[in-house]
């Protein structure tokens, strides 16, 4: 890890609550997740992909709201992470659980130059960084699992997800109160794509206060 993720003055430090909770869940990758709050809370900031009133709330609402996401996945893997912008899910799922292979699929270049960087600075070799759209990674990528986060509606977010899930896997879209009505909405187009139904589940309600909630889409074996 370079100098430019090593602790700071800047870099926020989590509650206690948080602390217990981000030890449960990097354990002795801890310091990886800090190297990755820092990179958030400076670069991460000064080039836009999160805004600066989020520096506070980097380790509960975002790092470890993504990362519990993968008690939901089998070891080894293979994870595609859609729009991944700030690294979120797919760079906190990987530091989290280094037996999975992350691809992320970003179209963005200011983006995917950040996440580069990230990955480089953190040394993550379970991570591939790939600047394009969805839908142009359809038949080169496939994941056992596809996640998403706060990218667009369910009903648009299926389009892009269940394509690249690997027949038998699963869609695991970060959602929040609305999630059962996105469902509601989507259930048609999920069902033409060749997903399941789809249900709401929630993670990390052990470690964290705010649990994540999560819409799993299982795709069906062809």
């Amino acid at each position: 890890m370079t100098d430019s993720a090593r602790l700071d003055p800047g870099t926020p430090e989590p509650t206690a609550e948080e602390l217990t909770a981000a030890s449960a869940v990097f354990g002795d990758r801890l310091g990886l997740a800090r190297g990755f709050v820092t990179h958030l809370a400076s670069s991460g900031i000064e080039r836009g992909l999160l805004g600066p009133r989020e520096v506070p709330r980097l380790w509960g609402r975002h790092v470890l709201n993504c990362a519990v996401v993968a008690e939901l996945m089998d070891a080894d893997a293979s994870v595609v992470d859609v729009g991944s912008g700030a690294g979120l899910p797919g760079l906190a799922i990987a530091i989290a659980r280094p037996d999975l292979h992350l691809d992320l699929v970003e179209p963005l270049e200011r983006r995917v130059i950040w996440l580069k960087e990230v990955v480089h600075d953190l040394a993550l070799d379970n991570v591939t960084v790939h600047r394009a759209r969805a839908e142009e990674m359809v038949g080169t990528l496939h994941g056992d699992y596809v996640t998403a986060r706060a990218v667009s509606a369910l009903s648009t977010l299926a389009g892009w997800t269940i394509p690249l899930t690997r027949a038998g896997g699963q869609v695991l879209a970060i959602k929040g109160r609305s999630a059962g009505e996105e469902i509601d909405k989507a259930r048609k187009v999920i069902r033409k794509l060749g997903g399941g139904t789809a249900e709401i589940v929630t993670v990390g309600a052990d470690v964290l206060e705010e649990p994540t909630t999560v819409v799993r889409i299982p795709v069906r074996p062809a």
